[in-house]
């Protein structure tokens, strides 16, 4: 049970820490919670503010396939196109088996697969890098390079990041949002934002030109370490990609429910 309730744990970060990003984009966003299902869209370009994730533990097959045709239905409803977050812990045994399928025939294709992460990691010591100095995320410019890294690690144009980020007042005031930077220049970036008692770390991106030197674990690092001293808290959680993945055990998160990304079938 231990397991499950970090899943269940995952899922209600998503919607908490969303609802905040997503409402910070655009205050006339949608963020519903139907029975199941926990809208989260911005409707922008930026395709991560676009989210939709399934909310009932132990959900049946029959159950999920329900789901996914309303979740379906509320993404083919929007402008801009987003991603559907099933956290696979959550199912029982015969919906896992069945996800696959189901989504299919929801008019679901799969995305990308994830990972929900969380541990009692913090306070961490103040990082060091012998190539990188940091910076927190205060001014316009700076959420520029911020929303730049992203697009180019997640292989999104730039205007997609910029406009999911620019002129935001989450990002500069509240979130404890830190560029890395090589002689001056932005190669990294994570951020790390107060939900529900913890730390939740958001949006770690790396240059893919200068990927696989510790960047992104370093800056994320300074995230954790920064928000910890300035909230107290000593909890944090994470929804880790797969090429990240490898990256935050070694800071002491460990890994919970398995996730899938959906989006619209083309």
């Amino acid at each position: 049970m231990a397991d499950l309730a970090e899943s269940v744990e995952s899922m209600e970060q998503l919607a908490a820490v969303w609802r905040m990003m997503v409402l910070d984009r655009d205050p006339g966003a949608d963020v519903r919670d139907l029975p199941g299902v926990a809208v989260r869209w911005a409707d922008c370009r930026f395709a991560f503010w676009n989210c939709v994730t399934l909310t009932d533990v132990g959900a049946d097959a029959d159950l999920l396939a329900e789901r996914l045709g309303r979740a379906a239905d509320v993404m083919r409803g929007k402008e801009h196109p987003g991603f559907l977050w099933v956290f696979e812990d959550l199912l029982d045994e015969g919906a896992r088996q069945a996800l696959p399928a189901a989504a299919g025939r929801a008019g679901l294709a799969p995305a990308f697969p994830g990972t929900g992460m969380a541990g009692d990691v913090l306070p961490l010591p103040d990082p060091v890098h012998p190539d990188l100095t940091f910076a927190r995320v205060t001014t316009d410019d700076q959420l520029r390079a911020y929303a730049d890294l992203n697009s180019r690690a997640y292989g999104f144009p730039l205007e997609d990041g910029r406009d999911g980020l620019l002129g935001s007042t989450l990002w500069k005031d509240d979130a404890y949002a830190y560029l890395a930077l090589r002689d001056g220049v932005p190669v990294a970036c994570a951020a790390a934002l107060e939900a529900d008692g913890r730390l939740f770390v958001a949006l770690v991106a790396t240059d893919p030109h200068w990927q696989r030197r510790g960047y992104g674990e370093a800056v994320t690092r300074k995230a954790l370490h920064e928000g910890a001293r300035a909230t107290g808290l000593t909890r944090a959680t994470l929804h880790a990609t797969a090429a990240g993945a490898p990256v935050y055990p070694r800071i002491g998160f460990r890994a919970n429910s398995p996730m899938h990304f959906y989006a619209l079938k083309a």
